[in-house]
């Protein structure tokens, strides 16, 4: 029998997706997966959001933000986690597998708030504020909605390696998708292995095409033409105006 084969078989065996015997089923892991990636990206969008907003508005800032992303996206994740767990101990391993997700997600999310806001034509500012409005009203009308492709592009890619992080959390004993591959691994049986794989790469691919309709409905047509011209004439993070 194939690995595919062997992969289906587990998929399709009724007894994976319930709990028995105080063993959980596909479902109840992939509400825990899901759990750990909604609470570490919001937590990440309300950090690096406003601040790569106000970064990119003001202008003060890029080279931080620029230092930052590199840095914290050349970080071990699991490496991390470990130390993490060791420092606030097993009970508070759910806290510690949330900020190592966290940590991996702002990253991303600031570099796509600072150069949306930042890339936003300038004429369009000026003409904003030489209408007389105040700079909060140039960031919340005319440079964040200006900015919303890049920013909800962000936080698609934010959560889709937050997905494919998340199952570091079976490796401190916690949930998610992650322990059937742990689990699968300790005990030899790879189909179960190989099944929590297909899992995670499944559920990514679902996330994917939800998170790629709402951009479609959320932003209009010739925003969406707009920033498709201005990402490909800018692929870096600008440090300068």
């Amino acid at each position: 029998m194939s690995v595919f084969d062997q992969v289906g078989d587990w998929l399709t065996n009724p007894d994976h997706w319930k709990t028995t015997l105080g063993i959980a089923g596909i479902p109840q892991r992939l509400g825990e997966h899901l759990q750990y990636t909604g609470l570490a990206v919001l937590i990440a969008a309300v950090i690096a959001i406003p601040l790569g907003a106000y970064i990119g508005h003001t202008g003060r800032g890029g080279t931080v933000v620029v230092g930052v992303v590199n840095s914290f996206r050349a970080l071990p994740e699991l490496g991390l986690l470990i130390l993490l767990v060791l420092a606030m101990g097993l009970t508070l391993a759910l806290e510690a597998v949330t900020i190592a997700l966290v940590l991996l997600a702002v990253p991303v999310l600031l570099a796509g708030t600072y150069s949306g806001v930042r890339n936003v034509d300038r004429a369009a500012v000026d003409a904003a504020r030489g209408m007389g409005m105040s700079e909060w009203e140039i960031l919340l009308k005319v440079e964040l909605p200006n900015a919303l492709p890049l920013i909800l592009g962000a936080v698609r890619s934010a959560t889709l390696q937050v997905i494919a992080t998340a199952s570091i959390a079976a490796a401190v004993s916690l949930g998610g998708l992650g322990r059937f591959v742990i689990d699968g691994n300790a005990l030899r049986e790879y189909d179960q292995m190989a099944a929590g794989a297909v899992l995670i790469a499944g559920l990514a691919i679902v996330v994917e095409l939800l998170l790629t309709g709402l951009q479609w409905l959320v932003v209009s047509p010739g925003l969406r033409k707009k920033t498709s011209r201005r990402t490909r004439a800018r692929t870096a993070i600008p440090t300068s105006r």
